[in-house]
């Protein structure tokens, strides 16, 4: 049997990491960090030195994705959780739910200025926060989206998240 996948996804500085990280705990799921993967498979097609970013093939992160969940499947765990700005790229067939997060715009202005990103990198991002691009795509996917606000998020929160999600 395929274990679940849950495709965590949202702007920079959203807090990916840190609701996917606690909802692997959780629900007992592993956990893929996308960044590293693209790092360590080495999938970057190219990197745009102005916008301090690798440009990543996305059926290439979908093809490594993929492995790593066959690979998590046969060790017996019952999901994975990916990490990534890219996740809500990977195939709808293959993701039970595509977790997009949002946030506050003051609030991600600066969440990212504090990570160190250079003001452009900040226009760019909540360009993109603005205009929802990331939920757009992710519908135009036809993931089941489950969106959901971090300005203020608690702990209570990210537990109903997890309940909801153990429905699926």
């Amino acid at each position: 049997m395929t274990l679940k996948l849950l495709a965590v996804t949202g702007t920079p500085g959203t807090g990916k990491s840190t609701i996917a990280k606690k909802l692997s705990l959780l629900l007992d799921y592993a956990y893929l960090d996308g960044n590293l993967l693209v790092k360590s498979a080495k999938i970057a097609k190219s990197y745009d030195k102005k916008r301090k970013t690798a440009i990543v093939d996305s059926s290439l992160f979908t093809h490594e994705v993929l492995k790593v969940r066959d690979i998590h499947s046969k060790k017996g765990f019952k999901g994975l959780i990916v990490d990534s700005h890219l996740a809500h790229f990977l195939p709808s067939k293959a993701v039970s739910a595509c977790i997009v997060l949002t946030c506050d715009l003051k609030m991600l202005e600066k969440r990212m200025a504090k990570k160190g990103f250079s003001k452009s990198k900040i226009r760019e991002n909540l360009d993109a926060e603005i205009f929802d691009t990331i939920l757009v795509e992710a519908t135009e996917k036809k993931h089941k989206i489950f969106k959901f606000d971090t300005t203020k998020i608690t702990e209570k929160d990210i537990k109903n998240l997890a309940k909801q999600l153990k429905k699926l």
